[in-house]
């Protein structure tokens, strides 16, 4: 398998356990609660970077194999960054028709095992953070999350071909959430935009009940079911090759 193929099929959540390891060593008292922005803002990039550079590998793959798709993506249909949730979703609309190429239609709803992906994704996260330092230091925040993901279904996500994200988390949607959220603090982060403002919230915005959505453990468990479906469609990519 090449190196492509081995980054592509490692688990984003390995940066996750890496980052609680090496949390431990410092305790968590009082004074270590200074730490905990740094931590989560750096564990939070890793993982978006991660992500991205897989979206782009996973296209590349794809060009070295079909020609034509190289073409267009390349040359047609450019991508940028891999970060967008735009950008994400045309990456799942590729794995599926690159899919399609090799054995025909392709019924994403019941060839991919998405209550397992999700199930995967909620244990992951439990076993990973509970008497961590980084759930210590927010426990507000992981109580949060943990009330926030129970919302989340196996029909909220990879429910056609077209879209990554369907599902509505009480009133407000999984685009909204990744995009007006998730998103928005990776390009705050990235391009460091809050060097010039206060580091905290407004009254305006604690009071928006759309602020519960401002939680890393909540952006965490998005990333790792992204990257735990596009794994299972990689896969079957590979089988479909293979069966040519």
């Amino acid at each position: 398998m090449n190196n492509h193929n081995n980054f592509i099929l490692s688990p984003v959540t390995d940066i996750l356990k890496s980052a609680v390891t090496a949390a431990a060593g410092i305790g968590s008292g009082i004074e270590t609660y200074p730490l905990c922005d740094y931590i989560m803002q750096s564990v939070f990039l890793k993982m978006t970077g991660f992500q991205e550079q897989k979206m782009k590998c996973i296209c590349w793959e794809f060009a070295n194999n079909d020609y034509v798709y190289r073409y267009e993506r390349y040359t047609n249909k450019t991508l940028g960054e891999c970060s967008s949730y735009k950008e994400k979703k045309s990456v799942y609309q590729d794995i599926v028709k690159q899919i399609e190429k090799q054995c025909g239609n392709f019924d994403i709803s019941t060839k991919i095992n998405k209550v397992g992906i999700l199930q995967d994704t909620t244990i992951d996260i439990s076993n990973i953070f509970p008497e961590s330092n980084l759930s210590i230091w927010t426990q507000r925040k992981y109580d949060e999350f943990v009330n926030i993901w129970k919302g989340i279904k196996n029909t909220d996500f990879a429910n056609d071909k077209e879209n990554l994200f369907t599902g509505v988390i009480g009133r407000v949607s999984l685009i909204d959430i990744y995009e007006n959220h998730l998103y928005k603090h990776r390009n705050r982060c990235a391009h460091n935009t809050q060097s010039y403002q206060q580091n905290l919230p407004t009254l305006k915005n604690l009071v928006n009940e759309n602020y519960q959505y401002e939680n890393y453990f909540v952006w965490f468990s998005i990333l790792v079911l992204i990257d735990k479906l596009f794994i299972a469609l990689y896969v079957k990519y590979l089988d479909a090759l293979q069966d040519d």
